[in-house]
């Protein structure tokens, strides 16, 4: 429901946008017209959207876990996180959309490519939000469990774990919105299904409006996608709360 109020500004400066201008419909349509294209290519946009949905899942999911690994090994070597952090961190100074046609090039045309976008371009928010917040446990309860005699393994599963959790469903909370990004990118360098070669599709038919149906319906599954992980974050949160105490 929080999102009907922004969508509907937006749908009333779009229209208004096109009566003031006068511009044409094949560069910006209507939202009526766009409305229209989407329903009568409901079927069309419903299948090249299960691929790209599979993608983004796919991605996501492999993604968290790699990222959640990474910062879990992070935490629990020091030595490791001297040399490996800053590696990750001069990854991030090359753009991850340039290495689309790269990955294009490994993993071919088909749904690995795109799947290794979205993993990419989500591992880094998710690695770094997790270990932030795994490194940021409060000094008082690990003092706290080293005097009830916690081993490290009991320490880390225990209480840096639970402790760390609204850090890592912050990362994940990005990594939802993140990992369509990541999905469409790969589909416009090179594919033959999923919305992003759909909207390329369109956009040299000049079918502007079956373009801007397909936009429409990845802000629409990227909203959703956010709104369910948020919402199991937040269950998360709420269990986890008062549960990272040291109780060794």
């Amino acid at each position: 429901m929080k999102y009907l109020l922004p969508a509907a500004l937006i749908l009333c400066l779009w229209q208004s946008v096109v009566w003031v201008t006068d511009v044409p419909a094949f560069i910006l349509p209507p939202p009526a017209k766009v409305a229209v294209t989407l329903w009568g290519n409901r079927a069309l946009l419903a299948e090249h959207a299960i691929v790209t949905l599979s993608e983004v899942m796919i991605g996501l999911l492999l993604g968290a876990i790699l990222g959640m690994v990474t910062a879990l090994g992070l935490a629990m070597a020091p030595r490791l996180d001297r040399w490996l952090k800053p590696v990750l961190v001069l990854s991030q100074s090359i753009p991850v959309f340039v290495l689309a046609p790269i990955l294009t090039l490994w993993f071919g045309y088909g749904l690995w490519s795109k799947i290794m976008m979205a993993l990419l371009i989500i591992y880094f928010p998710v690695t770094s939000a997790f270990h932030d917040a795994l490194v940021a446990t409060p000094p008082a309860w690990l003092r706290q469990a080293e005097v009830m005699g916690g081993t490290r393994w009991r320490v880390l599963w225990f209480l840096r774990v639970p402790a760390a959790l609204p850090g890592l469903m912050s990362g994940l909370r990005l990594a939802a919105v993140y990992a369509p990004i990541g999905a469409i990118i790969g589909e416009w360098v090179g594919a033959s299904r999923g919305l992003g070669y759909l909207m390329l599709l369109s956009n040299g038919r000049a079918k502007t409006g079956l373009m801007f149906a397909a936009v429409l319906v990845v802000a629409v599954m990227t909203i959703l996608l956010h709104a369910v992980v948020n919402r199991l974050a937040c269950k998360i949160e709420n269990k986890s709360r008062g549960q990272a105490e040291p109780s060794l």
